[in-house]
């Protein structure tokens, strides 16, 4: 056992670091620490009344393969080990029946494969014979696609994605039948996912329509008239959509003249306008009706002061949501939807005769903040697949699945690169060969740091194998001596 697998067998049987690392000093493999006399351990530093309890430690835990883990805790609980501890729930009679039927053949199958067998057989009069026979493909099939101990599956997924990805163009493209709506793919969107920027270069929404909504009591069938409408509630409407400001200097005024085309279409009347201008600050008590118009007129003599009402005024938010600077509608069959330039997932999930289930974004870290982290674990996955099929490039979902899992395993949304998980590895010849080298060498001689040499980098920069695939077995052959007897 090398050194390093020593360390990692200790710390795991609850031996203290400090403890661990004079042990190393001396001992080599367990075996030799639990062979070891006391006045051995006293010699490296470690006191009588301790040995006990190291030795103790060591022989407590012994090293079972993790098929033997598997089985025992099958035998222990099968539905438990099956069943995710967030996911709780009653199995159903079919899905029962076919967990019964794995244990019976000591064979196992994650709970997601059980489900979907069951799915398929329910309401369906099918023998108990092709029932098992169903169970033995399965398993072989799954067992076929586990990956081995010890593989190098990071490796995989990087090279899986990143020799593609070279053949990936730069562009972007329009949604086919939408008008002027951009979205970025290509590289530039596979980088800005795996960098899990705060806000995409060209944020965009896709918010499916109900069929029907309610509406005064009444059930109203979703056609184009209430889509349009539902679009202009989620499109933002700025004062200069609906109206031209005229600037009456003589008089210090500001004459808003309004399109009743545009204001009918939006449902805005001359009151709502009047109603959302009296409420900004600087306007407050110089807005008033005249006819048709709306009049601002300046406290102040001052032609800058005029200027300062004027741009205030043409960027006034009349109606709709924050961040969506552009919506359209949309027909698929017989289901409308609106698509947006511009992200605001929180606000329009509430907005009526929004089907809030099946609403996307494609700001990942948006969707972490107001559904969670999981959904954002899903919208990696999804975000990544898209942007690389529409390259017309195959990547197996298993190697993105890795990255997303990789990214989302600790709650938050990190980056791949330096700032994010790269940058937190723990070894530093791994960090120091990503990037900026100087100063997390020289941060990490400030600070003591030791390197294990525990990862792939680190064991190709010192020229010794890694410890994956067959560098992850260690052999020791005592040949025998002329003599010994057989």
């Amino acid at each position: 056992m090398a050194k390093k697998d020593t360390f990692n067998a200790l710390i795991a049987r609850g031996v203290e670091k400090e403890t661990v690392d004079k042990l190393l000093i001396k001992f080599n493999t367990l075996k030799s620490i639990s062979d070891a006399d006391v006045s051995e351990f006293v010699s490296i530093g470690i006191a009588e009344d301790e040995v006990a309890e190291i030795v103790a430690k060591i022989k407590k835990r012994g090293v079972k393969s993790s098929s033997a883990k598997k089985e025992k805790s099958i035998e222990n609980n099968p539905t438990k080990l099956m069943l995710p501890v967030h996911k709780q729930r009653e199995t159903s009679k079919d899905e029962q029946k076919l967990i019964d039927i794995c244990e019976e053949k000591g064979v196992w199958l994650p709970l997601k494969i059980i489900t979907g067998i069951a799915a398929r057989i329910k309401d369906k009069n099918v023998p108990e014979s092709k029932i098992n026979e169903l169970i033995n493909v399965a398993s072989r099939m799954y067992e076929s696609h586990v990956m081995d101990s010890n593989e190098s599956v990071g490796i995989m997924a990087a090279q899986s994605i990143g020799e593609p990805g070279t053949q990936m163009n730069m562009r972007t493209f329009h949604y086919a039948g939408v008008a002027n709506i951009n979205v970025t793919q290509g590289l530039p969107r596979l980088i800005e996912i795996v960098d899990a920027r705060r806000s995409p270069s060209t944020p965009s929404m896709i918010i499916p329509l109900k069929t029907e909504i309610t509406e005064n009591g009444k059930i109203i069938q979703v056609d184009e008239g209430i889509a349009r409408h539902i679009c202009y509630n989620i499109e933002m409407t700025t004062l200069m959509d609906i109206a031209t400001i005229v600037t009456d200097i003589a008089n210090m005024k500001l004459i808003l003249e309004f399109d009743k085309r545009k204001m009918d279409d939006r449902g805005i009347t001359l009151e709502d306008v009047h109603s959302k201008l009296v409420k900004i600050k600087a306007l407050h008590n110089l807005v008033e009706i005249n006819d048709y118009n709306i009049v601002i007129t300046s406290d102040e003599v001052s032609y800058k002061k005029l200027q300062q009402i004027y741009d205030i005024t043409k960027t006034a938010k009349i109606k709709g949501i924050a961040g969506i600077k552009r919506a359209v509608i949309n027909k698929d069959g017989n289901l409308w939807s609106v698509i947006t330039e511009g992200s605001n997932l929180k606000d329009v999930l509430e907005v009526n005769g929004v089907d809030a289930t099946k609403v996307k974004t494609n700001s990942i870290l948006e969707i972490a903040d107001v559904l969670g982290i999981e959904a954002a674990r899903n919208s990696i996955i999804n975000e990544a697949c898209g942007t690389l099929s529409e390259a017309g490039l195959d990547v197996d979902i298993r190697h993105i699945m890795l990255v997303a899992d990789l990214m989302t395993n600790d709650g938050q949304v990190k980056a791949i690169g330096r700032h994010g998980i790269s940058g937190k590895k723990p070894s530093v010849l791994a960090r120091a060969a990503f990037e900026i080298t100087a100063p997390h060498l020289l941060h990490a001689a400030m600070n003591g740091e030791i390197d294990r040499l525990e990862g792939v980098a680190e064991n190709i920069i010192v020229g010794q194998p890694v410890t994956l695939g067959t560098g992850a077995v260690n052999l020791i052959y005592t040949p025998k001596k002329k003599g010994d007897k057989e």
